[in-house]
């Protein structure tokens, strides 16, 4: 039998929890939370009861929950089950609505059960930035995005007047550009041009086919390419442009380049 997983994380600067299982056979009785819960099932296959309506979820679907709804749910497999979850104060989703669409109200939930790839893409990167504890504003700039994505879902016309805002996406661009070397957020990136977050991320994702923390983090390594080819150590290279150590900037060199960043300075370094 799979060794049972239980990990939970609390993230304080967005104030919500994100919890791991894995191996978990036991049912889980009828019960409720105070908060929203958002889910996402990696592998197995379980009865999902919620209200009046009873569900098979299974690998790829999306749980959703309101505060104080009713749901249980037990074991349709011998699959191991994997789940990763999120546990959202309804505070937490007033602050995201009024960052979203500029009211502060509550998130209505069409179903219980939703199955799309993207937004389970963006839930499981998400997810996995809270357990390692990650601080650059690409946990947010995700957060949004998810929601975002989720909103679009549930209702259809709710980004039909978002504008194009192409002075202030390259207003954005030059900000990141002349400050990549220090610790930013998306909250004073869209202060300096004028925007709320979502119509930011929306715009400059349109218009760049990017979002704001990916353009980031591509203008860094091409930064710190250019150092590594005149010959600056690895180190060197992750503290002038910005990264909080040399781990955190070699994952993202091999993300971005392919290769290690000693590796691409012994090839190019001049």
């Amino acid at each position: 039998m799979e060794r049972e997983v239980r990990t939970i994380v609390y993230d304080d600067s967005l104030k919500l929890e994100a919890y791991y299982l894995r191996g978990i056979a036991q049912p889980f009785p009828n019960h409720f939370h105070e908060h929203y819960v958002m889910g996402l099932v990696e592998s197995g296959k379980r009865h999902l009861c919620c209200g009046e309506k009873e569900y098979i979820v299974s690998k790829g679907d999306i749980l959703l929950f309101h505060p104080y709804e009713n749901h249980s749910c037990i074991q349709k497999s011998e699959e191991s089950f994997e789940y990763r979850g999120l546990n959202i104060p309804k505070q937490t989703i007033l602050d995201l609505m009024e960052d979203l669409v500029g009211e502060r109200r509550l998130l209505k939930l069409s179903d219980h059960v939703i199955t799309d790839v993207e937004i389970a893409c963006i839930f499981r990167s998400f997810h996995e930035m809270i357990l390692q504890k990650e601080k650059d504003f690409a946990k947010e700039e995700k957060l949004l995005m998810l929601f975002s994505n989720l909103l679009e879902k549930c209702e259809e016309d709710v980004w039909e007047n978002v504008p194009e805002c192409r002075v202030e996406v390259e207003k954005a661009c030059k900000y990141m550009e002349e400050n990549f070397s220090r610790h930013i957020r998306l909250e004073e990136i869209c202060q300096h041009v004028g925007l709320s977050k979502s119509t930011l991320l929306r715009a400059f994702t349109k218009e760049k086919g990017i979002a704001p923390y990916q353009y980031f983090e591509t203008i860094r390594i091409n930064r710190a390419k250019m150092l590594l080819e005149q010959g600056a150590a690895p180190m060197e290279a992750a503290m002038k442009t910005g990264f909080a150590d040399q781990s955190h900037f070699t994952k993202y060199f091999i993300q971005f380049i392919g290769v290690a960043p000693g590796v691409y300075r012994r090839i190019f370094g001049k």
